[in-house]
């Protein structure tokens, strides 16, 4: 598995602007986290400042479960990540809010990626609102959860490409 640091630079898919919020500021992370009610993990911040939201790289699509979920016996998938912001028909992690209560999703958490019923989201559930969340997968029609890393940066080494699972 590939460090957080290692796999930053080849994270994106570049080739897409689908998803691609305005570049992040200090500013807009401190709205965010207001709005939110959360701190933001700073290895996500890290690769929302390189890029804030879009496709992600297809070598990094996809992590591995150990047990199977609606979508698949042995992954989940991870093509894009929401990032900060407000760009018109683009889902932002600022959507989470109302996507949380549309779904009826646990609280608290952000949705880093995903189309209902399923999400992959920050979860704060265990550390408090403040503390390092974990990853998480949601299936809202199943009522389904799956720990996917204990927290942000082990979920992005954890990554690998949909096509390993073809």
């Amino acid at each position: 598995m590939a460090r957080s640091d290692d796999v930053q630079p080849a994270f994106w898919d570049t080739g897409s602007n689908y998803g691609v919020q305005q570049p992040l500021t200090d500013h807009a992370v401190r709205e965010a986290e207001r709005l939110l009610d959360v701190t933001l993990p700073a290895s996500l911040l890290d690769l929302l400042r390189v890029r804030n939201g879009g496709q992600v790289a297809g070598t990094r699509n996809a992590f591995r479960t150990d047990k199977p979920t609606s979508w698949s016996a042995g992954h989940v998938p991870f093509d894009q990540v929401a990032g900060v912001g407000r760009r018109e028909r683009t889902v932002s992690l600022l959507d989470s809010p109302y996507l949380v209560k549309e779904w009826g999703l646990p609280s608290p958490v952000v949705l880093l990626a995903g189309d209902g019923p399923c999400w992959i989201a920050l979860d704060y559930r265990a550390c408090g609102r403040h503390g390092e969340p974990s990853v998480t997968w949601f299936d809202a029609d199943f009522s389904f959860e799956l720990p996917l890393a204990s927290d942000f940066g082990s979920f992005v080494e954890g990554l690998s490409s949909a096509s390993d699972f073809d």
